[in-house]
Formats: structure tokens, C-alpha cells, sequence
């Protein structure tokens, strides 16, 4: 009987040290896999960060062979205060993106006041239905959480037609989506290229976007400027102004041209011929 009751409790003991060793297994792998679930969280992170840093290098590499080389636009076209009717003389030469003024924006004083907190105004269609400015006190707190929907107003000088790298045309947004929210407004909406759009605009809002996110309470002062020659329906190019507040962290005054590798535009209409 005694044996019996030794074997049984030499078996409840290895019992026990069985569990001991066992269960914790289960919160072991559960404590790793949510190390990897924040690792691959931080390398998506620091991934996006990556990308962001290496196109404002590329914009930086562009500026320093303009600089060092010689650009293909005049140096008193690269630093004047240029007017709409300045910037809508320019010919594209090569060059997808000049600096305006030394690349200073040129807000006033009052332009730059946070005492109203964050603000959006997109100017009136003119008479030709063609978008024109649009103005913003940018914060996160005008960043949209909900996906974007399809667009469907077409803006003057639409169209459009398939290329070798995709469709010739976007409906740009002045002031980008993930800034505003701002989707299906006329205001807000311009015929614009593929190259144009991206890379050559998102990577400043891009920029933005960022700093906004790292910068709860920050703000940026933002100006988006469509220039069109006369009365073509087809903007030429547009015009990029921003300012951080308080910092010089985003800081910029460039003029991008709205055109396409391969075509030849119609900026009359929108036309286009494939080369």
C-alpha cells in the first residue's frame, strides 16, 4: 500500500514538473510573435521614412547638378519673384522642376497666423471653368482617416488617353487628398500628368504629410498655384508654396511643368500626340 501510494505521488510530481516545463510555451510564442508583429511594423515605418528621404535627395541631387552644371531655365527665371504671367512664359526645357525666389515662399505675415487654427479656401472657377488657387493652414487635424473615393468631375483640358506607362492624364488635386480630405471639388481639381502628379507633387506632399504626423500640433501654410497661358484650358504647370510654422522644416517655392516624356500636349484644349 505505501508503495502505491509513493509511486502515485512520485507521478503527481512528474506531473507537475511536465506542466512547469510545458505550459509555458504557449506564452512564449505568443510574446514572440508580437516582437516580430513590432518589427515588421518599425521596418514598415522606417521603410516609409526611407523612401520619403531618398526622393527629397533626389530633388536635392537635381538642384546641386542645376547648380554645378548649368540649368536649362535662365538664372533670372530660377530667382525672380515671379507673377502668374512670369511663370506662364516659361518653356519647359528639360527640366521637370525649377525654384521660384530662391525657393523662399512668399507669405506675408498675417498669411502665416495660427490664430485661427487650421484652414482651407480653394478659389472660385474663373470664367473659362478653370481651377485656380487653393490656400491652407494645414494641420492633422484636417488629415482625412476614410479612403479616398473615385473621381468623376473632369476638369478643363480633359483628354485623356492610355500611353505606354499608363493613362497621359490625372485629376491632380491642388492640395493633395491625404492633407485636406478634399476629393471631388472643382476647386480643387486640375488636368494634370502622370508626371506632374507623381512623383513630382506628391513627393512634397508627401513631405508635408509627414511632417504633420510627426508634428501633432504643428502647422504648415501651404499655397497651390495652377498657371495657364491665356486662354488655354490645359495648365502649363503649377506653382508649390509652403512654409512650416515656426521652423524652417518644410520650406519651398517651386514651379513644376505639366508635361508627359514622349508627348507633345495641346495646351489649347488638352490635346495630345504621342511622339
Amino acid at each position: 500500500m505505501m508503495k502505491k501510494i509513493i509511486r502515485m505521488m512520485l507521478l503527481g510530481f512528474m506531473i507537475y514538473l511536465l506542466s512547469a516545463v510545458i505550459m509555458p510555451e504557449p506564452i512564449l510564442a505568443t510574446s514572440n510573435q508580437q516582437k516580430i508583429t513590432r518589427l515588421k511594423q518599425q521596418i514598415r515605418i522606417t521603410t516609409k521614412k526611407i523612401k520619403l528621404k531618398n526622393r527629397q535627395i533626389n530633388r536635392w541631387h537635381q538642384k546641386l547638378k542645376t547648380l554645378t552644371a548649368g540649368s536649362t531655365i535662365t538664372a533670372n527665371q530660377q530667382t525672380v519673384t515671379a507673377t502668374s504671367q512670369q511663370l506662364a512664359k516659361l518653356n519647359y526645357s528639360g527640366q521637370n522642376e525649377i525654384t521660384v525666389n530662391h525657393n523662399n515662399p512668399e507669405f506675408s505675415a498675417s498669411d502665416l497666423s495660427t490664430a485661427h487654427g487650421a484652414w482651407q479656401t480653394y478659389g472660385q472657377l474663373d470664367s473659362l471653368n478653370r481651377v485656380t488657387a487653393a490656400n491652407a493652414l494645414l494641420n492633422q487635424s484636417l488629415m482625412p482617416t476614410a479612403k479616398r473615393a473615385e473621381l468623376t468631375w473632369d476638369p478643363t483640358g480633359w483628354h485623356n488617353k492610355k500611353i505606354k506607362s499608363g493613362w497621359l492624364y490625372n485629376r491632380s488635386h491642388l492640395i493633395g487628398y491625404q492633407l485636406t480630405g478634399q476629393n471631388n471639388n472643382p476647386r480643387n481639381l486640375m488636368t494634370g500628368t502622370r508626371e506632374l502628379n507623381a512623383p513630382e507633387m506628391l513627393a512634397h506632399e508627401d513631405d508635408i504629410a509627414y511632417y504633420l504626423k510627426q508634428n501633432p500640433h504643428g502647422y504648415v501654410r501651404y499655397r497651390v498655384t495652377p498657371i495657364f497661358r491665356g486662354n488655354e484650358l490645359l495648365a502649363r504647370g503649377v506653382q508649390l508654396e509652403a512654409q512650416s510654422i515656426g521652423s524652417n522644416e518644410i520650406h519651398f517655392n517651386v514651379y513644376i511643368f505639366n508635361v508627359q516624356s514622349g508627348v507633345t500636349l495641346n495646351y489649347a484644349d488638352g490635346t495630345s500626340q504621342i511622339n
